[in-house]
């Protein structure tokens, strides 16, 4: 079944709450062992919140008052760990906290609750969120189920790979840099980052830049487009919802193609035979359903990479760690946090006005065109410890490398080299699969909207997905 099936089922009764989440819980127990999604699962909980959400179901139903069942009622989901959830711990990928149980709901789990979802644990993310990939030291890397070798990105990486793998119907993402697009593209999964404040549960404490926002990992634009009913509230969604205007092909659009990115003068990057495959389908299929694809040269101030990093890790030089615990940092991190520690609020403040006039600026460029199309990923999902040193191809990272901050943050910019600036600017963007490897890898495309195009980016991957 999709999400929205399921949905259907369990508002009618044909499936429980109960059968539904001992179903997706017997999946995760078969396969999270080989896949790494879960770090915590909260079997026995689901299970009582599956039971009282049959018995409120049946009084409703016996009552006459169907019509007050919520819309994901009873529908299993899991939270990143990088989200409280009451009477769990948040490992927040890190090691170098006591991971104590949340004394309550973050505001996405609060949020998707009260909406009837039921959470049957915690995915794998990476420590803090920071990366583009999720490996830590508190659990196994979260693996791509497409194959195991490989990454299933980062930072909503466990949620990613339990969607794509069946372990869980959808699951909410967050997105301060990439973090829904970048494992969407890497699992074959529709991957959406609303525009900025569109759906309020999703904003992240200590985000100056304002970059983090939280929307759907799904298999289908439709099971995307009802998890954004549940998150975006009713009088700031479209009229009807997303999921009940996803079908409708939107008019002819103006898309402009582009591979420039803000990374590459710091980080000149190739682009690999088969994201270019990817970008080739999805434009012919673009421009088979009616749409016009012209190139988009789009120029960015080279001083962006420098910026974006000192506002991106910023707040993990915050953050309360015990001195006696910091060794238990991944080198990325204690690297990140050092610097951050070091430098000025003065640079910090500088950082974030330059990031707003990097966002009228590229507004102004895109405006041109009603959406902007790339490639998702410049490469193929990458090999479990290919950034930290564990090699590519077979081949080892030279010594000098291995757990080098600096290489590996360049290798994630030249993975993702056209995420974070969407989150800089605000935008709405999705991540589409349109492509498959001759070895069996997913490859999607990115399209980047216009402020408010969030329903406009769903119908254009609903199209897609009917070729």
């Amino acid at each position: 079944m999709t999400a929205f099936e399921l949905r259907d089922a369990l508002a009618s009764g044909e499936v429980s709450a109960r059968e539904a989440t001992a179903h997706f819980l017997s999946v995760i127990e078969s396969r999270n062992k080989q896949l790494g999604a879960f770090v915590t699962l909260t079997a026995e909980q689901a299970l009582k919140d599956a039971a009282a959400a049959d018995r409120l179901h049946a009084r409703l139903v016996h009552e006459g008052r169907r019509e007050e069942l919520t819309i994901l009622h009873g529908m299993p989901t899991a939270f990143k760990d990088l989200t409280d959830v009451a009477g769990v711990p948040t490992t927040h990928g890190s090691a170098a906290l006591e991971h104590k149980p949340a004394p309550e709901d973050g505001a996405l789990a609060a949020t998707l609750k009260g909406q009837g979802v039921i959470s049957l644990g915690k995915t794998q993310v990476p420590e803090f969120g920071l990366t583009a990939y999720s490996e830590n030291r508190v659990a196994p890397p979260s693996r791509n189920p497409h194959s195991l070798a490989r990454s299933s990105g980062g930072s909503s990486g466990g949620s990613a790979a339990a969607v794509a793998a069946g372990l869980v119907p959808f699951a909410p993402g967050t997105d301060g840099g990439g973090s829904i697009r970048i494992p969407a593209g890497a699992c074959g999964l529709v991957g959406l980052k609303p525009g900025r404040g569109v759906v309020p549960s999703g904003a992240s404490a200590g985000d100056n830049a304002k970059l983090v926002v939280a929307g759907p990992l799904a298999k289908t634009a439709g099971d995307a487009a009802l998890l954004m009913d549940a998150l975006v509230p009713r009088d700031q969604a479209p009229d009807g919802g997303y999921l009940a205007n996803v079908g409708r092909a939107p008019e002819p659009l103006r898309i402009g193609v582009s591979l420039d990115s803000p990374w590459a003068g710091v980080y000149p990057f190739g682009v690999e035979p088969e994201a270019m495959d990817a970008l080739e389908l999805g434009t012919k299929l673009l421009e088979k359903a009616g749409h016009i694809i012209t190139e988009a040269g789009i120029r960015y101030d080279n001083r962006y990479p420098e910026a974006f990093t000192t506002a991106w890790t910023a707040g993990v030089g915050s953050a309360r760690i015990a001195p006696q615990r910091e060794a238990l940092l991944t080198p990325l991190t204690r690297t990140f946090r050092r610097r951050a520690q070091q430098r000025s609020a003065s640079k910090v403040n500088e950082a974030l006005g330059f990031l707003r006039q990097f966002e009228h600026d590229t507004l102004t460029q895109y405006a041109g065109w009603d959406a902007i199309l790339m490639p998702t990923l410049a490469q193929t999902p990458r090999p479990i410890g290919w950034f930290t040193g564990g090699g590519h191809s077979g081949e080892p990272w030279p010594s000098e490398w291995a757990g080098d901050a600096d290489e590996d943050y360049k290798r994630q910019c030249q993975y993702a080299p056209w995420s974070s600036m969407v989150n800089v600017c605000g935008l709405p963007a999705i991540s589409i699969p349109v492509h498959t490897t001759s070895s069996g890898l997913p490859m999607g495309i990115q399209l980047i909207g216009r402020p408010g195009s969030e329903l406009l980016l769903l119908q254009l991957a609903a199209v897609l997905e009917t070729h």
